[in-house]
């Protein structure tokens, strides 16, 4: 028996849905680390998420990695039987894959037009515990664009609203006849907030062809779609986030994340550039 190559059937972190961000590209080199619960059909999952992006050109070309890090791991006897888990292992330790992205800003935001980025990602098949449904034994990639614009008030307590839509076109190769499975992606974004603290609600999935072809099982499992509320508190170089996912569709897990990100002038490239002088701190 092969078990779908879908998110719906191995580990939360195997093949998620892609996060997209604010529309724009920082000026500094900024780290994030996170640490995540993930809970839901018999599968409990904790882990450490590190992800780091270069801006190449300040606010306009920026190299980003990042990946899940000591991943613990305990799902049911039932769900260990359903996912055809080697040995009936039941709990245990990974490292996830690796993802390479390139961001390039196309067009700049101004009062007339919004931001317009298009981001190329490349996603590795290091993941460990393959052969227990942690993660795909099979590399993958995606392009999508994110398009994002700002409504400024004059309130205190809300200044900016910030709309952002994330489109694109995501591919991984599945273990059956080397099959490659092919999906939209697509996502929403609303985030409010002010200079202190900020506030966003997303939505956001992909759609895999399996999901309804009919030579393959009605409930594939690649068409996962997911809701996320993140709130974010901003300091001068160091923000701090909480943030809650929940899986509406072929994502059976809920995600609780606590995580800082922060800024290392001495690890970004300077051009001389006074946009990099002169940017905001952190993210």
């Amino acid at each position: 028996i092969t078990t779908p190559f879908s998110t719906a059937w191995f580990g939360p972190n195997a093949n998620p849905v892609p996060e997209f961000t604010d529309a724009t590209i920082p000026a500094k080199t900024t780290i994030t680390l996170t640490g995540d619960y993930y809970f839901g059909h018999g599968d409990q999952t904790e882990n450490g998420y590190a992800k780091i992006e270069f801006p190449l050109i300040p606010e306009r070309v920026s190299f980003k990695v990042w990946s899940t890090i000591l991943e613990h791991y305990q799902v049911t006897d039932l769900i260990s039987t359903e996912r055809n888990m080697q040995k009936g292992h039941t709990t245990g330790i990974a490292n996830g894959d690796v993802y390479f992205q390139t961001r390039i800003l196309l067009l700049k935001e101004n009062i007339n037009t919004p931001a317009f980025i298009v981001n190329t990602t490349l996603k590795t098949a290091s993941g460990t515990n393959q052969q227990y449904e942690r993660y795909f034994n099979t590399p993958g990639y995606y392009f999508d664009a994110e398009i994002g614009k700002s409504i400024h008030t004059k309130g205190s307590f809300i200044n900016e609203i910030r709309g952002v839509v994330n489109f694109g076109f995501m591919c991984w190769e599945t273990e059956k006849q080397s099959t490659q499975d092919d999906a939209p992606m697509y996502g929403g974004k609303i985030i409010i907030g002010n200079e202190s603290w900020k506030l966003e609600n997303s939505l956001s999935g992909y759609w895999g062809w399996m999901h309804t072809n009919i030579h393959y099982q009605s409930n594939y499992g690649d068409a996962p779609m997911v809701y996320n509320a993140k709130i974010t508190k901003l300091c001068r170089n160091i923000n701090y986030f909480a943030q809650y996912e929940y899986g509406i569709h072929d994502f059976p897990y809920h995600m609780v994340r606590l995580g800082v990100s922060f800024t290392m002038n001495k690890i970004t490239p300077n051009y001389g550039s006074p946009t990099l002088k002169n940017s905001t701190e952190g993210l």
